[in-house]
């Protein structure tokens, strides 16, 4: 099998608590979701491989958060390989007119996430995959769940265009979990349509594996 993380390489994980897990607590460094899980895959099929994972995740970030601390916890480590998910806490925060939420509509997620990548295409040479935010729900009918996945469209579609814009890898994760659930519950991966189980974490972490297989 030919992958393309390296012998030596760095590879960065940035995010909300999707990505976080626990990573600055109990299951510190790596947390125990789908950056833990990727680690192992890795691990299993590498053994001879000398990669640095590094998980940047804090629980309940935006947009405006991770542009805040760009520098901190992106530049300063000069990682090889990035792989960003974001949005699902400014899709909440805009509907609910929390914290920043006039800065979290879809407009301003995209310029801010446009300001990002083009700051680490600028200051770094590395890799990057972004994962789509989504929101895992059958329920079609509940106000709450039909406004969280109409609006999630719009920033699920900002990430595309942004993908193509910088030419980064890109995982459709709501198409991967739309999938799933032909299938199997939502509660099959997340007890409440955000948070994964480890089931939820699994898929992730298989699908950022496959994506770097040449």
């Amino acid at each position: 099998m030919d992958f393309q993380v390296k012998d030596g390489q760095k590879f960065l994980f940035i995010g909300d608590s999707i990505t976080d897990c626990g990573r600055r607590v109990d299951a510190a460094p790596f947390g125990n979701g789908y950056v833990r899980i990727f680690r192992d895959l890795i691990t299993a099929n590498f053994p001879d491989r000398r990669i640095e994972f590094i998980n940047k995740g804090i629980g309940g970030d935006t947009v405006v958060g991770l542009r805040q601390r760009w520098e901190d916890d992106v530049i300063y480590h000069k990682p090889d390989w990035l792989s960003i998910l974001i949005g699902i806490n400014d899709v909440h925060r805009f509907i609910m007119k929390g914290l920043d939420w006039e800065k979290l509509d879809a407009e301003n997620y995209r310029a801010c996430y446009d300001e990002i990548l083009k700051k680490t295409k600028e200051k770094l040479s590395c890799g990057i995959i972004l994962m789509e935010p989504f929101y895992i729900t059958l329920n079609k009918t509940d106000y709450w769940r039909g406004e969280v996945t109409g609006r999630l469209a719009e920033y699920r579609k900002a990430v595309a265009e942004l993908s193509k814009k910088y030419n980064t890898l890109m995982i459709k994760t709501q198409d991967i979990f739309n999938n799933h659930l032909k299938y199997r519950d939502s509660e099959t991966f997340s007890p409440e349509s955000v948070h994964l189980n480890q089931t939820g974490h699994l898929i992730i972490a298989d699908a950022l594996f496959n994506i770097l297989k040449k």
